[in-house]
């Protein structure tokens, strides 16, 4: 099939993870700021669309028309075609998924391919790509699903792409896809993700075993536990809901549930689940999100030398001297004033006018260094000259989703859909806030 599709000529990471532990407490919820009541200023929109446009082509363009399977990472400045570097990301992949629904919803892609790819993506990935007990390696051969060497296979990563493949499974009305997408959450086995304790391991090795490593402080593992708890097939407990650890942050007056961990852990798992109005026995996690963000901000203008509110934001992401985990409060990383675009794209929802203002400034200002084919380059530092070449998939992924989640909700009310993503909320606790 004929797949040339005209878009306009418009312009992985592996987590490092704090394994600090702390006791589980409650906070003081956060003033709710709804999504719903934002209203949009003049050019809002087009930015928003340009964002969404441009991340959307990334997951068409680096994307395999074999396997479905997304590219971890891109060049920016290319003019067309897929990048020569062949590792695949499943967390890259789940977002993509995802971002194929926005695509089909706004009309930036023929539905008959989209539908197409979808279908191709989940059939490989059900009965072609490498899998122990439903759970994926990391990374891979775009094409041939060769794991890469040396990578684990990953829970949180296995998560990110259940997480596509249910959204993809609500929003298309295909037996097909409905039918790849149920196989392929129902053969995930997360009681043996467990490894015989309470908290799930963050992966396993073919030669070493488990990790011994485990999601067990708040970060962006809620995604985790809820798909296990809600799974029909091999589930675990409503009581696991409680086995990890809710450390609370203090910073400039604000308190909030946190890890010492990047920003990106307060987004991953609300780009999908929909925590608005809702709360368990600990936080309702959207306002935590939200004081999150404030807190982040603050931290970064701190740093005046550095940041302002017309350029602020720290996530896990490139920088000059490769791939790091930063950000703050507290301070991680090697800190240096580089910006990460995702940071605040990811937290649109959250706090739309700070996050959206800040995103609009950064390309007004830098947009013909930063600002590529795929929209923002993964980071830059304009006082150091940097500028990154590349994109991260699910960097953009998460800027995409976020934009959408701002605009329409699309991804929550699509994703909450799925029964047993409303049935899992149910059993760890969750009720009105």
């Amino acid at each position: 099939m004929k797949r040339d599709v005209h878009w306009p000529s418009i312009s992985r990471r592996q987590v490092l993870q704090s394994l600090a532990a702390a006791g589980g407490c409650a906070i003081l919820p956060a003033r709710l700021l709804a999504t719903g009541s934002w209203q949009p200023k003049s050019g809002d929109e087009a930015f928003l669309d340009d964002l969404e446009r441009q991340g959307c082509l990334f997951f068409w363009e680096q994307a395999s028309e074999k396997t479905g399977q997304v590219l971890d990472r891109a060049r920016n400045d290319l003019k067309g075609g897929r990048d020569p570097r062949r590792m695949a990301s499943i967390a890259a992949t789940g977002f993509g998924l995802t971002a194929l629904c926005i695509a089909d919803k706004r009309g930036y892609l023929p539905h008959a391919q989209i539908v197409e790819r979808v279908r191709t993506t989940l059939d490989w990935h059900l009965n072609k790509f490498p899998e122990v007990h439903g759970f994926y390696y990391h990374f891979s051969d775009i094409e041939s699903g060769e794991r890469v060497k040396g990578v684990e296979l990953s829970s949180i990563d296995t998560a990110l792409l259940l997480c596509g493949i249910l959204t993809v499974r609500a929003y298309f009305e295909d037996p097909k896809i409905k039918s790849l997408a149920r196989q392929i959450y129902e053969r995930a086995d997360w009681p043996w993700m467990l490894n015989g304790g309470k908290t799930f391991s963050m992966g396993w090795h073919p030669d070493k075993g488990f990790l011994d490593a485990r999601w067990e402080h708040f970060c962006e593992l809620m995604m985790i536990y809820l798909l296990a708890i809600g799974s029909p097939t091999h589930p675990v407990s409503g009581e696991y809901w409680k086995n990890w650890t809710r450390p609370v942050i203090h910073y400039n007056g604000l308190t909030f549930i946190s890890g010492d961990d990047p920003i990106f852990t307060h987004q991953y798992s609300h780009a999908w689940f929909d925590f608005r109005n809702k709360r368990d026995d600990y936080a309702n996690y959207f306002d935590n999100s939200v004081t999150a963000t404030r807190a982040h901000k603050a931290f970064c203008l701190s740093y005046p030398k550095w940041y302002n509110e017309e350029y602020w934001g720290v996530s896990a992401s490139d920088y000059q001297g490769g791939y790091t985990a930063w950000g703050g409060p507290p301070p991680q990383g090697p800190l240096d004033g580089t910006v990460v675009p995702n940071a605040s794209a990811g937290s649109l929802p959250f706090l739309p006018v700070d996050c959206l203002s800040v995103q609009r400034a950064m390309r007004d200002k830098w947009g013909k260094l930063a600002w590529g084919r795929y929209g923002f380059v993964d980071a830059f530092h304009p006082a150091a000259n940097w500028y990154d070449s590349d994109v991260l998939g699910i960097d953009q992924g998460i800027s995409v989703l976020m934009a959408e989640n701002l605009r329409t909700g699309l991804v929550w009310n699509t994703f909450m859909r799925n029964a047993e993503a409303t049935a899992a909320m149910q059993r760890a606790g969750f009720h009105p806030a």
